[in-house]
This record gives structure tokens, sequence and C-alpha cells, in this order.
């Protein structure tokens, strides 16, 4: 028998046995085939199908999954027979695989149409009359439900409360933005909606012990042409503390509060008065000021729900705290007052933590790295972080062209936040995320093994503020980077002398301005098909002191401090990811990168720290890191030497789209196109190419692959297997690869399949 002959063979097998599914089933069994309904034309068509879809999806239970009329999980089940083990594979085949049958006798018919009715009765029909019925076929049964629904009844009009007492005139002053619409269809979910809507309006006026439950919506449907009025009124039955406003009292806050002991007690020396606040803390933990801008409410404030959630916040987003608890508490003063109380259990104030990384990346370089992290949460008693970091690093070349040139790495970085904005003048913020100030100060020493070593100084003063939680932006005042070159080798100088391009990566650099980012995510929609994540960011360097001094590189006048000339440039770029969620666990994410750097006054090229590389596990997967472009420059004589120059661009394009499902338990897999280029604005006689030109779509580079994500919730482990469909620096016409794809070919493979592993998704 040929392969295509058993093929028909095995597809008639198939579909003859799932269409015997009933000769499994016991004596007087029937199998449940699923439900239909049937509507009466009393109302329109888009009503009547609206309608059905809805209470289709009420039904229960759920029949077994079909497949063309055919139900192959169902057959998986009857086949895999009778098992007393649970384990091995026929269990597996059963339980994982297969579906056990669904019966008419799992099946309530009364039951099932009072839920139809009560859906469609809370939804506006309120005449509708529901009758069910089976359908018998041989050992198969299939539900009916009959519905003559009516007309649907609408909204006429909406009454608030028009007595005199607070709580009525608070509720109906809510009025103008009422869910509840004159001519829309009556829908009791709205209703309970407008309920909570109408309690958040009344807890921004002071009343505080109202909830929901005390209102009620009277509907009366004695009307004629199928509408209702609704009328809101608050019960008589609410108590009488949630009908009056209140306002706030004493604020009293515990900032050295412990869960696992009374730390409430109050000793005459634990007592600060600040302004309105009483601190209760033997140990002085907190300077009184970090409450004056994280606590919102004053004495004499009416209380509102906002200022009561702001500041909760502010107190979780200063850092500092592990737990924060609130408690408000009637006031034993005349009047409608509450006390306020704040239960703050601060963080360890030290901590220190080692980490030990391993590490690999497509340029063949393999190794390993330390770090040790040091932080004080409470630096100056007034919540500061303090962070100190020592770092220090080794990667080997295990293989390819560069093999022999390692790289160590070892450094240091002390960062300092503080939960405030320092300026000169006084900025308030509403945000429910406290406004930071940051300074940092780090050194790093870089060797490349009989090349060159590298020096690099920085530091940075800037703002970080959130203004919700979608919207953040990092402005850094100053910015300051100073880079030198140590011990640069012969070896390293000749290669110079052939390529006067790999000279920019030991220049003296000095790079000093402002610098500003602004992100945007609404990612953290978890129901969401479509979301959005943009990062914008904003370099400047050298700009007004090439304006004060009149620099200009090209005319011979070039300003040096400390014998380095300062960098001159603005620098422009942004990162934009689209996501869209097929389901649960599938989805295709999207990247488009645009950027663009230009050198003015005291600099005639972007300095070699600050420009665009593309390629690499995180960019375009198919090509080693940096070794893409500029343009469709390609230098032969370098790239067969024992090692490659990171080639580098004024101006990036670049575009990823990646496919992402769950294979199975914490494996994930992913089917990604990567294309882009960078260029150089100017013409560089040693890159032929790189310039970019009207031509420049001619010069993308494109690299596809699959690879495999191992989700282990507290890191993603990600392999990817790459290769290149496009190449930008073959001759004209000959750019597209895809008649050369031959996975067979060791030497292809060696050339162009690359293998890459990282931690994380590439965005």
């Amino acid at each position: 028998m040929n392969k295509t002959a058993l093929l028909y063979f095995l597809l008639l097998v198939f579909f003859a046995s799932s269409c015997s599914n009933t000769k499994y089933l016991a004596e007087g069994e029937l199998l449940y085939t699923g439900a239909t309904i049937k509507m009466d034309p009393t109302t329109s068509k888009k009503e009547r199908t609206t309608l059905a879809s809805d209470l289709k999806k009420l039904i229960r239970p759920i029949p077994n999954s079909t497949i063309m009329g055919l139900r192959p999980k169902l057959f998986i089940y009857n086949i895999a027979g009778k098992t007393s083990k649970e384990k091995g594979f026929r269990h597996w085949l059963k339980t994982k695989i297969g579906e056990p049958p669904v019966l008419y006798s799992q099946v309530d018919l009364e039951y099932t149409k009072s839920v139809l009715q009560n859906f469609a009765e809370n939804h506006g029909y309120f005449k509708i009359q529901i009758t069910a019925d089976s359908i018998g076929k041989g050992k198969t049964v299939t539900a009916q439900y009959n519905v003559k629904s009516g007309e649907k009844f609408k909204i006429r009009a909406v009454k608030f409360p028009e007595d005199s007492s607070a709580i009525a005139t608070a509720v109906s002053n809510t009025k103008r933005r009422s869910l509840l619409k004159q001519g829309d269809g009556y829908n009791l979910d709205v209703i309970k909606e407008e309920r909570i809507r109408i309690d958040t309006r009344l807890k921004e006026k002071g009343f505080f012990y109202f909830n929901p439950d005390y209102l009620k919506v009277q509907v009366d449907s004695t009307l004629n042409n199928h509408e209702v009025d609704l009328i809101i009124k608050v019960k008589n039955e609410a108590p009488e503390l949630s009908k009056s406003q209140y306002k706030i009292n004493k604020i009293i806050i515990y900032p050295n509060y412990s869960i696992t002991k009374d730390s409430t007690k109050i000793h005459a020396d634990s007592i600060l008065k600040h302004h309105d606040f009483t601190i209760i803390d033997t140990s002085k933990t907190f300077k009184p000021q970090i409450f004056d801008r994280t606590l919102y409410f004053k004495k004499g404030d009416l209380y509102n729900r906002s200022n009561h959630n702001l500041s909760l916040n502010r107190l979780v987003n200063l850092g500092t705290f592990k737990f924060v608890k609130n408690q408000f508490k009637v006031s034993d003063t005349i009047g409608n007052y509450l006390d306020a109380y704040y239960y703050l259990t601060p963080f360890q104030k030290k901590s220190i933590r080692f980490e030990v990384l391993a590490k690999t990346n497509s340029a063949n370089y393999t190794g390993t790295e330390l770090n040790a992290n040091w932080s004080n949460r409470n630096a100056f008693r007034g919540a500061e972080l303090l962070t100190v970091s020592l770092f220090g690093g080794y990667e080997v070349q295990i293989s390819g062209q560069n093999n022999g040139f390692n790289v160590f790495r070892l450094g240091t970085e002390a960062n300092l936040v503080w939960p405030r904005i320092i300026a000169p003048f006084q900025i308030k913020s509403s945000s429910a995320f406290v406004p930071k100030t940051k300074t940092t100060l780090g050194f790093e020493y870089q060797n490349r093994t009989q090349l060159y070593a590298l020096t690099t100084f920085k530091t940075s003063f800037g703002y970080l503020w959130k203004a919700n939680e979608r919207k953040e932006h990092q402005l850094n005042i100053s910015e300051i980077t100073y880079a030198r070159p140590q011990n640069v080798t012969a070896l390293y100088e000749e290669q110079i002398n052939a390529n006067p391009s790999l000279g920019k990566v030991i220049e003296k650099q000095l790079v000093f301005g402002p610098s500003y980012t602004f992100t945007y995510s609404n990612t953290m929609k978890k129901k969401a098909t479509h979301t959005f994540y943009n990062k914008l960011t904003l370099d400047f360097s050298g700009n007004i002191a090439g304006l004060i001094t009149g620099a200009n590189s090209k005319a011979g006048d070039t300003i040096k401090f400390f014998g380095v000339p300062f960098s001159q440039f603005v620098k422009f770029e942004n990162e934009f990811r689209h996501y869209y969620k097929f389901s649960k666990e599938a989805q295709i994410a999207s990247r488009l990168i645009v950027g663009a750097a230009f050198a003015y006054g005291n600099s005639e090229e972007i300095p070699f720290i600050k420009q665009f590389f593309i390629g690499g596990t995180n960019s375009i997967r198919a090509f080693r890191a940096r070794s893409i472009g500029p343009g469709s420059y390609y230098d032969p004589a370098i790239n067969s030497t024992t090692f490659t120059e990171d080639q580098s661009g004024d101006l990036k394009l670049e575009f990823n789209t990646e496919y992402r499902a769950k294979l199975f338990g914490i494996v994930k897999g992913a089917l990604f196109i990567d294309a882009g280029n960078i260029w150089l604005l100017n013409n560089n006689a040693n890159k032929i190419g790189a310039k970019f030109s009207k031509d420049f779509l001619n010069e993308i580079a494109v690299g596809t692959g699959a690879g495999l994500r191992f989700d282990l919730s507290f890191l993603v482990l990600r392999t990817d297997f790459a290769f290149p469909i496009r190449k930008p620096y073959l001759p004209d016409g000959e750019r597209w690869v895809l008649d050369g794809i031959n996975f067979g070919s060791r030497s292809w493979r060696k050339e162009n399949l690359i293998f890459n592993l990282a931690i994380g998704y590439p965005f």
C-alpha cells in the first residue's frame, strides 16, 4: 500500500470511528450534542440575533467539542479504554488528549430555562416566555429552547432624590454624569454600575461610611409603549453614619510599626507633633518632613477617597515600607470627624545582594559576571535610597573569527535617590507616584586583551516622575561621560593604519549635557487585545558650551576641556511596540525603532559611545552584534582577519515582529522576522556605501528564525536560531539569499545559522 492510499485509509477509519462514538455508551445513556435557540420573530432581527447569542453563552453543560461535525477528542477518550493506573501513555491519552462524553443526564432543562429567563428579564425583556424541549435521534439528544421575547423595555426617565437632606442632595448632584440615559434599553448590570458610580462620587464628598447597597433603584414598568421610569432612592434602613459627611481630625502615624509585637503603645518621649501630624516613634526613624510630601490629608479637610488612595499609594511608592496599613475611626470630638491612623512597617534598612551571571552572545563571547550590591533604604532618615554596586566580569571567545581577544570588565557605581524634587523652587505633585531626584557616579575599566583598555567615568543628576501608571518621565539636568584609552597595543595600531575607522573606538571622549526620556505603556492591561509601548529619548551634548565658546571644528576652532575636545550633538531615538493578543497564550509582538543623531559645532562626528548599533540577541538576531552596515558597507579584509570592528552609524531604522505562543508547560515558541540597518550622514572614504541615500530601503538587512522561551516565572530563558534572508552588503540584485538556504549544508550553517541565548524577551 503506497503512502497516499494509507493516508486515505487512516482518515476513513478515523471518520468512521468518530461517527460511532455512541456505541461506547452504557445501556440507557444518551449523548448530549448541544442546544439550539429558536427565536419568535416579534422583535427586530438585530435584537433577536444579539439576544440569541447572549443566551447561547449561558447554556450548560457544554457539549463535546467537534471538528467538521466529528468529535475526535471523544473518540480518543473511547479508544483509550478503561485504565486502573493513574500514569502511563493510555492514562495520558485518555485524560490529557481525550474528553469524556457529555451525557443528556447532566442536562437540567428547567434550571437552564430559569437562567435564560432571569438573564433576559434583567436586560429589559420583561414579557419574555421560554419553553424547553429535547429532540432525540438514535442515542443522541439535542436541547431546544423556544424564546418569545417581546419588545425590549426602554428608559423613559431617570428620577433622582428631591428632598433637602445632605445625602439626598449629594446623590442628586451626581446625575449629570449618570450612566442611565433616556432611550437606552433597561439593563440591570448598568443599574449596578450606576450605584457604584454614585457611591464613588459620594466618597469624594465626605460620605465615608456610605456604600452602594444603601441605594435602591425602583422600576416603574406600568407605563405604556414598553417604557420604564427609574427612581433612585437612599434606603430608609441605611445607617445614620452613612448619611453624614466627615472631616479629618487627628492624623496619627506609626512609622516603625511591627506586626509581630505591640508597637502602638504611646510613651511621652515617643510623641512628635509636626504640623497636623502626630508621629509616634521612639527610634526617630524618619524625618517628619517625608509625611508632608506623602500624606494629602490635613486637619479639617473633608474626607475624600482620592486623597485617601493617593496617600496610601505614595507611601507604598516611597519604596521604604514593607507594609502600609490605614484605618479611620470616628473621633471623640464633637461633630462628624474621623481620626486617621497610618501603620507603617519599614523594610530592613541595609541589605547586600550577590549575583553570579552566565552570559553568551552572537559575537562568540561566553563568560561570567559577579555583582555585589549594597543598599540603604533610609540613608539620611528621609527615605533616601543609597545603592553601591561592584561588578566584574570575564568573557572568552570560544569559537569563530575573533578567537583569542577576550574581555575583562571591572567597575563600580553608586546611586542616591531622594523621594522628592530637589530644585531652587518648590514643585508640587498630585500623582500617586512619588517624584524622585537621582544622582549617579560610576567608573568602569574594560580591557580587551591584546588590543586596548578603556576607562570610563560617568556622573549624572536628574529627576524621575510618573504622571500616572502609564506615563513616565526622566530628565537628567546634567550627564557627564569621560572615556580614555590605555595600553593600546601595536597590533591594534597596525589595524588602525589599515582601517582608520577603528581609531574611533579608542578616542578620548567628553560628553556632557541634558537628556530626556518619556515612556508610555498600557501593557499592564491584561485583557486588552491591543496594547502599546513607546519610549522617546532626546540626548544633547555640549550645546550651551558650544554656543558660548563659538566652537567650530570645521573651521579649526575646536575647544578642549582638560585637553579633550567636548562632543556637541543632538540625538533622537523612538522605540514603538505593539502587542496583539489572539488569546491568553498567543500574541504577535512588533517593534519599530527610528533614531537619528547630528553632530555640529565642536564635533564633526557623533562620539562612538553615542552612535547607533544594530544586530545581536535583542536586535536583528540573524547577524552578529554590531556587524551590520552602515548601509551597504562591507570590508572583507577586516572580516577575514582576527577580529571585527564594531559598526556604528548616525541613523537607525529597525523593525521586528514575532509570533509567540505557548507550546506546553513552561515552554513557549516563537517565529520572528527582523529587519533594519544603520547609516552615516556624511561620506566616509573608508566606508564606501555607508552614507544614507534615497535608496536606503535597498540596504535593509533581513533575518528570520524560530526559538523557544522557557518561562520560569521569575525569569524567561530565551533561545533563538536565526539566519539571514537578505544581506545588504552583497551586490545590488543579489541581496536576497532565499534560494541559497540549505540547512543540510554544514558550510551554510556555519556561515549563516546564528544561535542566540539570552534572558528575557527581545522586546
